[in-house]
């Protein structure tokens, strides 16, 4: 669902690439601010962006966050997420990605807290997207937590939805109907299948996942010194799906900037804000590194499982006889 709205003229490469202020400015590619994070959005006005999406501290006491009650903390990001709504476009989305927050070893999934906060806001869920890794913290009372949840809303019914840059390769790409009307026709999209709700990173060489995307560890390219850092390429899917070349996508809490790099990787320009100022220091050089060329990255769609052409729905379709 596409508006006819133009999207906005990115700046010219050489010039105004990299912006850092403490409160917006219209004058970016990149804008990056070391402030906090209410103070920084007072400073955006309405309907900017096409897209805010971050994942904020889940409140659990790591080196960026200020540990605090749990009403407290939801009545924070419940104000956060307000200021979120009045700069998005009407057509814009909100992608929030959370994980649990954990006191005293109970679960609290904030997936569960944040869709009543996002519906009082206005918003609409259109997604809750389920996604999955291998590799994590090794729990010793539960069932280690291998999933995390980005919660997909749009500020109305009209919104901008591309499919077709981010479909997967279809599994058998030969497939075709045997009966029908459509017999012998290939029963699949020829730009890819729906990557659908659940994404997923999936090791066993028996598994025949297609999109893999891993949380960044000690040995993921991407990594920095921030502890709870997120792939570009999970953002990637969103910029590509959720907007248009030249639209503003908005970080709240930008981290080491993976989200600003998923947008200038295509085309879009990028806001984001933190409170730490080492990684707004860290976001810079990833920014600059990118525009050199020298980023280290784990480029978006590296699969496990690649279809060869030898699987047997692959191969040469029979000779259909359309005499009888």
């Amino acid at each position: 669902m596409n508006t006819d709205e133009p999207a906005a003229a990115l700046l010219p490469q050489e010039t105004h690439a990299l912006c850092v202020s403490q409160e917006f400015t219209d004058d970016f590619n990149v804008l990056l601010a070391h402030n906090d994070t209410l103070s920084f959005l007072k400073t955006v006005p309405d309907r900017t962006a096409r897209l805010v999406v971050s994942s904020p501290p889940y409140n659990i006491g790591k080196p960026y966050e200020l540990r605090m009650k749990l009403d407290r903390y939801l009545d924070w990001q419940r104000e956060v997420l307000r200021e979120c709504v009045r700069v998005l476009k009407p057509d814009g989305s909100l992608c929030w990605q959370v994980g649990n927050h954990v006191n005293a070893g109970e679960v609290f999934p904030l997936d569960v807290f944040f869709v009543p906060i996002g519906q009082e806001l206005g918003l609409r869920l259109r997604n809750r997207i389920i996604w999955y890794f291998e590799h994590g913290l090794h729990a010793g009372k539960r069932f280690s937590g291998r999933y995390e949840v980005v919660l997909w809303f749009t500020r109305g019914d009209s919104y901008v939805f591309n499919l077709d840059p981010v479909r997967v390769p279809q599994k058998y790409p030969g497939k075709r109907y045997f009966k029908g009307p459509n017999k012998g026709k290939l029963s699949g999209n020829p730009l890819g299948k729906n990557p659908g709700d659940i994404w997923r990173f999936l090791e066993s060489e028996w598994d025949s996942g297609i999109w893999d995307i891993p949380n960044v560890k000690w040995n993921h390219p991407e990594k920095t010194s921030h502890p709870a850092q997120f792939p570009v390429e999970l953002v990637e899917r969103l910029v590509l799906a959720l907007t248009r070349p030249g639209d503003v996508v908005l970080d709240p809490f930008v981290g080491v900037g993976s989200s600003v790099l998923a947008a200038r990787l295509h085309g879009r320009r990028a806001v984001g804000v933190d409170i730490t100022e080492a990684y707004v220091e860290i976001a810079k050089e990833r920014v600059t590194a990118l525009h050199r060329g020298t980023l280290r990255r784990r480029p978006m769609g590296t699969a496990k499982y690649h279809p060869t052409g030898n699987e047997r729905v692959v191969q040469r379709p029979m000779e259909w006889d359309t005499t009888s």
